[in-house]
């Protein structure tokens, strides 16, 4: 497989994913060796921290000048059998709403160019969101469905280690979540929304998808908070109490993602930087007194197993040609964080999205799971009501 990545220093998301592949990680309590080759790789910053250039002597990778070679492996069609995106870290410019611009989309035409001219497809994973605006996120997923490419995005966070255990009962009356969470308001709320996301897709009738996104701050978020019409104070109290948090200090900057879906159904991700340390979510079920609620915990050091899990994924995904976790997923959450920037950015404006109308099931157990499938569960799914 071919890596391509806008950076490649310790702890980026470079290293998180493609040392992995490289070198072998932690799973289930013990460290298996990669399952794939790393047969090339595309590095788009060099920082003077860089260390692509000594893992790629050590392992035999060449490093190409163009993601064109990269997946040519130098020559003039694509020579390998998969393909990793990691847009994120880097010296790349913020836009007036303070929206991050990775190259994803480049990376991901760049792929496609060759993919096209070739006539061949490989499986594509695209870390975190893929892209910091709607319109070329959809433009990706797009141009994945026409040419059949198998795609699998997102965040390492839903497949962290849940303090408690727990899981959305498949198929649940969930009238409410609420997230509480750290960190920047888009690169860690990306973060946020997947992980209330990766819950919400299990209730009852599955996804159908987002009609508003809020984004309240300063005073806006205060009111709110004081009020407790706009989310359930219960959650909220139950979100924190799952995971470390510093008593008694004032978050810096809060703000609260409001997020109004089509069924119904009210997620809240609040962003409490500087009192959150952790991810902390709950759940409201039908008839239910007491909430679910678990830490969705992120390690600060290796073995980081967050990172473990998904690369797992990444791996079954190029064995098996099939992504197991859903698309869909991951194009609703950047649509909606794209939503979140924006209502940001004009003063909290409710952003009404009717292009989030996407349907889809959640995902099916991975293969070593399948007999624990629920005997109910979907045929895989997906749809989009507004192209």
């Amino acid at each position: 497989m071919a890596a391509v990545v806008t950076e490649y220093r310790i702890r980026s998301h470079a290293d998180n994913i493609v040392t992995r592949l490289l070198e072998g990680y932690a799973l289930h309590w013990g460290i298996v060796a990669p399952r794939v080759e790393v047969a090339a790789l595309y590095t788009d910053q060099v920082p003077a921290n860089d260390i692509s250039r000594e893992l790629a002597t050590t392992h035999g990778v060449p490093i190409f000048p163009t993601i064109r070679e990269a997946l040519t492996l130098g020559g003039s069609g694509p020579a390998v059998d998969g393909v990793v995106i990691v847009g994120e870290h880097g010296e790349y410019p913020f836009n007036e709403k303070g929206q991050h611009l990775y190259p994803r989309r480049r990376f991901f035409e760049e792929v496609v160019a060759v993919f096209r001219e070739s006539g061949r497809v490989t499986p594509v994973f695209n870390d975190k969101h893929l892209a910091w605006n709607w319109a070329d996120a959809k433009w990706m997923y797009d141009q994945a469905k026409e040419l059949g490419i198998p795609l699998m995005a997102g965040s390492s966070l839903p497949f962290s280690l849940r303090i408690p255990p727990m899981e959305v009962p498949l198929g649940a009356d969930v009238e409410e979540i609420v997230v509480g969470a750290q960190g920047g308001i888009e690169s860690y709320g990306f973060h946020a929304l997947e992980i209330a996301q990766c819950l919400a897709e299990r209730r009852k009738g599955y996804e159908t998808g987002v009609a508003a996104v809020q984004c309240l701050t300063g005073d806006a978020f205060k009111d709110a908070s004081e009020s407790g019409r706009r989310w359930s104070k219960a959650l909220e109290r139950a979100a924190v109490a799952v995971q470390p948090h510093k008593e008694g200090v004032a978050p810096r900057d809060p703000a609260a993602f409001v997020v109004e879906y089509g069924d119904g159904l009210r997620v809240t991700v609040l962003m409490l930087s500087g009192f959150a340390e952790q991810w902390g979510a709950a759940v409201k079920l039908l008839g239910k007194d007491e909430p679910l609620a678990t830490c969705f915990m992120q390690q600060r050091y290796q073995p980081l197993w967050s990172f473990c899990h998904q690369v797992d994924y990444i791996e079954r995904m190029m064995e098996t040609g099939k992504a197991l976790s859903p698309i869909e997923r991951t194009l609703l959450t950047t649509g909606m964080i794209d939503a979140v920037m924006t209502s940001r950015f004009e003063g909290g404006r409710r952003i009404e999205t009717p292009y989030l109308q996407i349907s889809y099931a959640p995902p099916a157990p991975p293969p070593h799971h399948a007999r624990s499938v629920h005997p109910s569960y979907p045929a895989a799914s997906s749809s989009l009501s507004a192209r």
